[in-house]
């Protein structure tokens, strides 16, 4: 079932949002070859916890970690570790906000050091396709549209569209309906309307589309060792336009 939250509800969920996008900045300044995935995730449960926030996601049908670390070639869902970062690698960190029971969601790939070209385009490229993806979440258009602007544009820069992994509506359950494709038909999928709170996460990668699981029962990774990337936002339908409640400003 769909719900439709409240202009209160959204505004709630705003300061989660705005709680989120801090914590990602203040990633951004410290990431550097040498640094542990660890580390990062007991960064982000400090820095929630200081806030009056805990992650949504540490005890999620068992999951252990506050956040998703997920390196180079994994897709989502990667587990934080003690093996360090070097120049050149490229890692997601996902994580979901709790503030006073509101939730928002927002996934960021961070370069590590020095990337080459060709990453480069990789980030710029998915950060684009949200972009898009964000620019049909109109009052009146479908999921559909939202997929194809991120499909068309990402697999007309060289690049494939995970199928395996999806967005979704959010808060105040961290999963509900409905899923949000990264790829598919214009005109197709659920109506957009007014009071929809969503997150567009599109995973991006470099070969196969195809994804493989570890054995650990989470983490994802591409089928062919190429790298993924991906970046995410929580965002409000709203009739003025997209309210991105996970905005980095």
């Amino acid at each position: 079932m769909i719900t439709l939250k409240s202009k209160r509800e959204i505004e709630l969920m705003h300061e989660a949002g705005k709680l989120l996008a801090e914590c990602h900045k203040e990633i951004t300044k410290q990431i550097e070859p040498g640094m542990t995935t660890m580390e990062i995730d007991a960064f982000v449960e400090r820095f929630l916890q200081e806030n009056g926030a805990t992650p949504e996601q540490k005890g999620y049908q068992g999951y252990k970690y506050a956040t998703c670390a997920s390196i180079n070639d994994e897709i989502c869902h990667g587990f934080p570790r003690k093996k360090k970062l070097i120049s050149g690698d490229i890692v997601t960190i996902d994580m979901v906000v709790n503030l006073n029971g509101a939730l928002a969601d927002s996934a960021w790939t961070y370069p590590v050091g020095k990337i080459d070209e060709k990453t480069e385009k990789l980030l710029d490229v998915t950060k684009r396709s949200l972009e898009l993806g964000i620019q049909q979440a109109v009052v009146g258009n479908r999921t559909g549209d939202i997929g194809h602007a991120i499909q068309a544009y990402a697999e007309g820069e060289g690049f494939s569209v995970v199928r395996d992994f999806t967005g979704h509506g959010i808060g105040p359950t961290l999963h509900e309906e409905p899923q949000i494709l990264h790829y598919g038909q214009p005109g197709k999928g659920i109506r957009l309307k007014e009071g929809m709170v969503i997150t567009i996460e599109p995973m991006i990668n470099e070969g196969k589309w195809q994804s493989k699981m570890d054995r650990n029962g989470w983490t994802a990774r591409t089928v062919d060792g190429k790298r993924s990337a991906q970046y995410e936002h929580t965002l409000a339908i709203t009739k003025d336009g997209p309210l991105i409640l996970t905005a980095q400003l």
